[in-house]
């Protein structure tokens, strides 16, 4: 343990490129990474740099700094490689969990506390969810978490004060260059809620200066694009932000409880999650109450802060788990420190039941695992052989340790579980994803070649299918109008259900149909199969 103690911020740097970093690979590209892919392709192959586009169209809902990213990473490392798409992401979400680290141990001089809150943060489900994938939250909410981090040492230090302004206000256009004021309201404005409570703003008169050159720069560097946009192409910019706000009112809107079972979007750290929210009890346990108030607070005005606005989805919980983490950290500190003198079964069984269903799940993996993915482990028997012995062993060291009440071991080797999973067993994912007719849409381009034509999308596009396509697709119709090509013979996509329609459309054209390209990672008969995720393609002539 001596040399863990030592080698912190090299012991979560391994961890998090082991989560994080590698088998970036192996998931499809879902919905909202092929919008911001394919946008970043658009900027590499027609320029598009600032009036950003997705399949030819303006796309201003979403501010460009991610896509920016994901477009230098494939101008490095390949336009058609998924991984370089989704390695900005994993870059941003290891500079939180670092950063994490290092606004843990300024609060609290403790640097096994640290380290533990931010394993935690890096293996909670949304961080390793949002951290391998190629969306924009965890962009702004990694970047807005160095902001913080700059303006805790602003509020807490006497020196470089105006350093400390000037990194925040470039670290928070950068979160706000990614997702607008969404971190700004989830995250940050929570964390000054939170700081004025319990450190209070002293010295505040030092700091005006700094904060409202702070102010200042942030408010340049978040709004110029916006500006851009609006001033170079408004009709546009006034017809997204319309759609967009009608959205926050009228889509998704959930009741303002729906947030209050956020604590299991931690994952495996659900019930120490929902332990480290009872302030009542843990506030005489832990070893900092001020830091541990400050970072309860935190969460619950994050939570609270959400829980307002109309439109609600799981994943805008993103930024409760960030300090969410950093409290959990308190309970398992106290747990390494307390648990093996603890008598209070209302104290032991959780624990007990949180770590030992873990170790039972890597128990029967080899057994269970063997079950579920029998049939497609077909040239995957070595890899599926190697996670089973791991995740075994894993399983009987968390018992023994357990039993043996040291929780430290338990809380490594729970770590090595989630490593294990992201590292070895993600590959296996397609024995489980299935479809006998699968057939990407980048085949089009081999059939195009052939017949020398054009092809149309009938009524609208599907990112996925325009992603892996490769280039633009022009969609016919058009504010309710088809427009009829001009050529006399053309290939046509359609959706199954705008068949009948398209037929009646096209009555006056020879129609053959050549195959359909199906994109489901599952077959028909899995209900996770959708129509948009495939399309018929027709030869017309005229």
């Amino acid at each position: 343990m001596q040399a863990i103690n030592k080698n912190h911020l090299l012991l979560l740097l391994l961890t998090c490129v082991a989560i994080f970093f590698v088998n970036l690979d192996a998931l499809p590209v879902n919905i909202m990474e092929a919008r911001n892919f394919t946008t970043a392709r658009e900027m590499l192959q027609d320029g598009h740099w600032l009036l950003t586009t997705l399949n030819g169209e303006a796309r201003y809902q979403k501010p460009p700094m991610p896509t920016w990213l994901t477009a230098f990473s494939a101008a490095i490392f390949g336009i058609k490689s998924v991984a370089a798409m989704r390695l900005p992401a994993a870059l941003i979400t290891l500079i939180l969990v670092l950063v994490s680290y290092k606004l843990s141990e300024k609060i609290t001089q403790n640097k096994s506390y640290a380290f533990i809150s931010s394993l935690v943060l890096a293996t909670s489900f949304y961080i390793v969810a949002s951290g391998r994938d190629g969306q924009w939250d965890i962009y702004t909410h990694g970047f807005m978490m160095v902001c913080i981090f700059q303006l805790y040492l602003l509020f807490s230090q006497e020196k470089r004060k105006y350093l400390h302004a000037l990194l925040a206000a470039v670290f928070f256009g950068c979160s706000f260059l990614s997702k607008g004021p969404v971190s700004f309201y989830a995250l940050l404005l929570p964390f000054l809620i939170a700081y004025g409570v319990v450190y209070k703003y002293k010295k505040f008169k030092s700091r005006v200066i700094p904060l409202v050159v702070f102010l200042a720069v942030a408010l340049v560097l978040s709004g110029w694009w916006h500006w851009y946009t609006y001033t170079y192409d408004p009709i546009t910019v006034a017809q997204i932000t319309e759609r967009e706000t009608s959205n926050w009112t009228g889509y998704n809107v959930r009741p303002f409880y729906y947030y209050w079972s956020f604590f299991i979007q931690s994952g495996i750290w659900t019930i120490p999650a929902f332990i480290s929210l009872l302030y009542p009890y843990l506030k005489s346990r832990v070893f900092n109450k001020k830091a541990y108030l400050f970072t309860f607070l935190w969460t619950m005005g994050s939570v609270i802060l959400l829980s307002l606005i109309p439109e609600k989805k799981s994943r805008y919980l993103l930024p409760v788990l960030i300090p969410m983490a950093l409290n959990i950290g308190f309970y398992i500190e106290y747990l390494i420190r307390k648990f093996a003198d603890l008598k209070d079964k209302r104290e032991t069984i959780p624990v007990y039941f949180n770590f030992g269903l873990i170790a039972i799940i890597g128990l029967i993996f080899p057994i269970a695992g063997y079950i579920f993915l029998k049939d497609g482990l077909e040239g995957s028997w070595i890899r599926f052989a190697i996670l089973a012995i791991v995740l075994f062993c894993i399983g009987f060291f968390m018992l023994r340790n357990l039993f043996r009440r040291k929780i430290l071991p338990v809380f490594y080797l729970t770590i090595a579980f989630i490593a294990s999973v992201t590292t070895i067993g993600l590959p296996l994912v397609s024995a489980i994803t299935i479809n006998d007719e699968y057939k990407p849409l980048s085949l089009l381009n081999d059939w195009q070649a052939s017949e020398n034509l054009k092809v149309y999308e009938f009524t609208y596009f599907t990112p996925e299918l325009i992603w892996d396509y490769g280039d633009e697709i022009e969609v016919l119709a058009v504010d309710g109008k088809i427009n009829i090509p001009s050529e006399k013979r053309f290939g046509l996509l359609v959706g199954e259900e705008e068949t009948e329609k398209f037929k009646e459309v096209f009555s006056a054209y020879t129609i053959e149909k050549i195959t359909r390209y199906d994109m489901n990672p599952q077959g028909k008969e899995h209900r996770s199969h959708k129509t948009r995720l495939y399309r018929d393609l027709y030869l017309l002539q005229k």
